[in-house]
């Protein structure tokens, strides 16, 4: 196959000593001598003699199978002073381990040899058999005796042979120097390894428990909860609290017994001489041989009588004797008063004195009745009362309404509750956030009234209502209560030109939609005041003025 490129040569085809050429196609140059230099001897490797040359590996392994006294092999003829001939032919390509390796040869293993011996001899020069000039050998160094049972160290220049497998000793891999470690202490290692995961995962387990009890449980030992500290008593004199602490003093609980009933209401003090404000409805219990028991705030007891009391206005006035210190609550103006204006309620709702609500004026002039419970209507009150939302529950009934300077407003008097008017126990219901109360300007002009006379006078317009009437406005009856005509003769009406059949749909330009509401208009004026009345008459709209009257309250 080299038909026009000659072979390449192997490895193996090396020159021949005699300088021929096996292959016959590459003759190669045979290497010249090096030449020697006296300034730099080398030192041999230990057990070559000065001006010897480093035996070979074959010629080792030759010499040790040989019998003993061979050290080599003599040109036959030569004579006793001449050099022995080595086993091997000259090596032109300075083969490892004396020179570097050959242009087809793959590089030896790198090697790491152990500290080599004190040197003996000059090393011989590489390819000849020139000796370099020796150097005198020191003084040799007594190295003190192996241990028995250590293996003798390895000679890094006798037996040496770069191709052969190096086996692993036992201080490690032949030429790493390394330590194999015992198979025991990895085992010990990983055993060790995994008691640290496990000892850690315990650990955790019991930590998780443990907070988690702590947290569950508050903590280990006596419990002692965070509180603040003392702080002074003082309210701002417009807050709730100051209101309240300002009015309590002059507010008390009436416990009022009759042969057939008894009952629970609020009041609140007037003067200094012991007059009392409270609901007719109250102190109606009572009649003319009951007992009223008053409670103050200071927790004193005081027997109670009747001053006066009127159910068309649904106020009372009771007087205590024999109290001293007496707080009067002060009294206020109702006229003043505005749609969302702040309010405070105070009274003793099912019988729990002392009892603060708060709220709002929610709405003004809002035209009630209450009572009319009796057959004949006596008892019917009709009131232009204030609505709030404060709470107000039976109980607070005669108890003041206060501003925001605790000033008295109005005087709680109804409530409006669920359609039921009870609960499904059969008791009283409670609020609903409708409750109403008495304007202060119509309760102070009647328990003036009431104080001073015993009895309070009602405004009249003298016309007879018919209540039967469903259109829009009070319509004058066609009869009087007793059978006369529905018209008082010379009364208000009367002057005014009033007739019956009139509608009447207004006062002082405020619409009025049935007979209850102008009642509640005229009432909540006083007698002799001006009115001015729109009514319709044929269809045709006329307004009438006139003067109003005056009658007895019962």
């Amino acid at each position: 196959m080299n038909e026009e490129k000659p072979p390449k040569a192997k490895w193996w085809s090396r020159p021949r000593p005699d300088g021929t050429d096996p292959d016959g196609d590459f003759p190669l140059a045979r290497p010249r001598p090096p030449e020697t230099d006296p300034d730099f001897p080398l030192a041999g490797p230990a057990g070559v003699p000065p001006g010897g040359e480093v035996p070979s590996v074959a010629a080792e392994e030759a010499r040790s199978e040989a019998p003993s006294g061979a050290e080599g092999v003599r040109d036959e003829g030569a004579g006793e002073g001449e050099r022995v001939r080595p086993l091997h032919d000259p090596d032109p390509y300075s083969t490892p381990p004396y020179g570097e390796p050959g242009p087809w040869a793959p590089a030896p293993p790198v090697q790491h040899p152990t500290v080599p011996p004190p040197a003996t001899g000059a090393l011989p020069a590489q390819g000849t058999g020139t000796p370099l000039p020796a150097e005198v050998p020191p003084a040799p160094v007594s190295a003190p005796a192996p241990a028995p049972g250590t293996p003798p160290a390895a000679d890094p220049w006798r037996r040496y042979d770069p191709w052969a497998v190096a086996a692993a000793g036992p201080t490690g891999p032949a030429g790493h120097g390394g330590t194999v470690a015992p198979r025991g202490r990895g085992r010990t290692r990983r055993t060790l390894a995994g008691f640290a995961v496990l000892l850690a995962l315990v650990s955790g387990t019991v930590g998780g428990l443990v907070g988690a009890y702590l947290e569950r449980n508050g903590g280990l030992g006596t419990v002692e909860l965070p509180q603040a500290g003392k702080e002074p008593a003082g309210r701002d004199p417009d807050s709730v609290a100051g209101i309240a602490a300002k009015a309590l003093p002059g507010v008390v609980t009436l416990h009022v017994s009759g042969a057939e009933e008894a009952g629970t209401g609020t009041g609140f003090v007037l003067d200094t001489r012991g007059h009392i404000l409270t609901n007719n409805h109250v102190v109606a219990p009572a009649g003319t041989g009951g007992e009223i028991s008053v409670t103050f705030h200071s927790g004193d007891t005081a027997e109670a009588t009747v001053v006066g009391r009127d159910s068309g206005y649904d106020l009372a006035v009771v007087k205590v004797t024999g109290v001293r210190g007496l707080t009067p609550v002060p009294l206020g103006n109702s006229d003043n008063v505005q749609v969302g204006d702040p309010v405070v309620a105070i009274g003793a709702p099912f019988d729990l004195a002392d009892t603060v609500t708060s709220g709002i004026i929610s709405a003004k002039e809002r035209p009630i009745t209450a009572g009319g419970e009796k057959a004949d209507g006596s008892d019917v009150s009709y009131v232009d009362a204030l609505q709030t939302d404060a709470p107000i529950n039976p109980g607070n009934s005669g108890g003041p309404l206060l501003d925001s300077r605790g000033r008295v407003i109005g005087i709680n008097s109804a409530i409006r509750s669920a359609d039921s008017g009870a609960d499904p126990e059969g008791g009283q219901a409670g609020s609903i956030g409708l409750g109403f109360a008495i304007p202060v300007n119509q309760g102070k002009r009647v328990a003036e009234e009431l104080i001073n006379t015993g009895h309070a006078t009602h405004p009249v317009i003298g016309v007879t209502l018919d209540m039967s009437y469903t259109g829009d406005g009070a319509r004058v009856g066609a009869r009087g209560g007793d059978g006369g005509p529905p018209v008082t003769e010379g009364g208000p009406g009367d002057r005014a030109g009033l007739r019956a059949g009139d509608v009447i749909t207004a006062v002082d330009g405020r619409r009025v939609h049935n007979g209850e509401e102008l009642i509640v208009r005229t009432r909540a004026h006083r007698p002799g005041d001006r009115l001015e009345l729109t009514l319709e008459r044929d269809g045709e709209v006329r307004k009438v003025s006139l003067v109003l009257g005056s009658s007895d309250g019962d």
